[in-house]
């Protein structure tokens, strides 16, 4: 496979997620479309075009994490640059919207079930494919993990009662997050004598199904950090939790 770099993002055939496999494609990059549905993928990746291939992966499945770590290294080798994007605000099929998401998702009333829902695609889900890939991503001379936060998951931030999000965190999704936050300290701590690096990065507040539509920036905007970062170099750094553009977010 001749390219520049191997990319895999998660969660990518819609969203962000699909805006960043676009963007890269864009810059001569292969990337892998990951995505639960591989019918999904495989429109995600056409919309796409050359240099886009589905993958199918469900980062709750350790069989589909391991079959999709097996396709890459048939198919390219190494790994590049990991994106772990997927992510859920709930899997509650009865939460109209983002008011009623915070009115039933207090520490006192959430039901336990939802909370591990949700924890198993934003923190397990990013920790298991991070698993399955650092080999590969081992094999590269430029390798970079990038995961997908929000600052809502700042612990430093929402601890403020001045702050926006104060009253906006919730043991589900938000908690989730400030999790995945911890968990990729411990990847940049694990890689620190290697030559892989890991950026924690907080995108806009997207208009997309996450959210069920109700977010304030478009998809393009959201993305332009997770872009950003996802297209540092070999020289570029290691160890930064930031949002648009390069502004520094508190753990």
């Amino acid at each position: 496979m001749k390219t520049t770099r191997v990319a895999l993002v998660t969660g990518a055939n819609q969203g962000m997620g699909k805006q960043l496999a676009a963007e890269l494609v864009s810059d001569g990059t292969t990337v892998f479309v990951g995505a639960r549905n591989l019918d999904r993928g495989e429109a995600a990746a056409a919309e796409i075009g050359d240099g886009a291939t589905a993958l199918h992966l469900d980062v709750t499945d350790a069989t589909s994490i391991a079959a999709a770590a097996q396709r890459i290294r048939e198919d390219a080798g190494r790994l590049d640059l990991l994106v772990n994007n997927a992510g859920a605000a709930t899997v509650g099929t009865d939460v109209r919207d983002l008011a009623e998401f915070r009115a039933v998702s207090k520490a006192s009333t959430v039901p336990l079930e939802e909370v591990r829902a949700v924890w198993e695609v934003n923190v397990f889900g990013p920790l298991a494919v991070y698993q399955a890939m650092l080999p590969l991503l081992r094999a590269s001379s430029d390798a970079r993990i990038v995961n997908v936060t929000s600052a809502l998951g700042s612990l430093a931030t929402v601890a403020d009662p001045a702050s926006v999000y104060h009253w906006t965190f919730d043991p589900t999704y938000a908690a989730s997050k400030a999790a995945l936050n911890a968990l990729t300290l411990t990847m940049m701590i694990e890689l620190e004598a290697s030559d892989i690096k890991v950026n924690l990065v907080s995108p806009g507040f997207a208009n997309t199904a996450l959210v069920n539509f109700e977010g304030t920036d478009t998809v393009e905007d959201a993305a332009r950090e997770v872009v950003r970062v996802a297209r540092f170099g070999p020289h570029e750094p290691s160890g930064t939790f930031t949002s648009w553009e390069g502004a520094v977010v508190p753990w």
